[in-house]
């Protein structure tokens, strides 16, 4: 497992307590999870996203990932609606361990209330809460 002074955690996504990221570009909000959750997961093998079009609040269960070690729940880190999934992780799972911030994004939402953003971590405080 990586030290977290290793773990890649960009300055442009916000950070969920549960290891969930959300980026945005406009209104796609971009979601996935840390560099630290697929770390502690180890070799993702199966992720099961939602189907577009669904609708959840912030908290709501989306989906779940499987790795060699467990099976992990995956939380909507703000609310809004599936507007795209990410196709190629359906056969090739292990772009989430590769790279889970471009290659291993899971799904893009319209956001119901884009100031949700404002109650997830920075980089910083997402760090602080890694290191205890």
């Amino acid at each position: 497992m990586k030290a977290i002074s290793e773990l890649n955690l960009p300055e442009d996504v916000k950070y969920t307590d549960d290891h969930e990221w959300v980026k945005a570009e406009g209104e796609v909000h971009q979601i996935g999870i840390s560099d630290y959750a697929q770390d502690q997961l180890g070799d993702i093998v199966f992720v099961e996203l939602p189907e577009i079009g669904e609708t959840f609040e912030k908290g709501d269960e989306f989906g779940t990932v499987e790795s060699v070690k467990a099976v992990s729940e995956l939380y909507m880190p703000i609310s809004g609606e599936v507007t795209r999934i990410n196709e190629a992780l359906a056969d090739e799972p292990e772009r989430v361990n590769n790279d889970p911030y471009v290659d291993g994004w899971m799904l893009e939402i319209k956001a119901a209330d884009p100031g949700e953003m404002d109650s997830l971590k920075s980089k910083a405080e997402y760090t602080e809460m890694l290191k205890g």
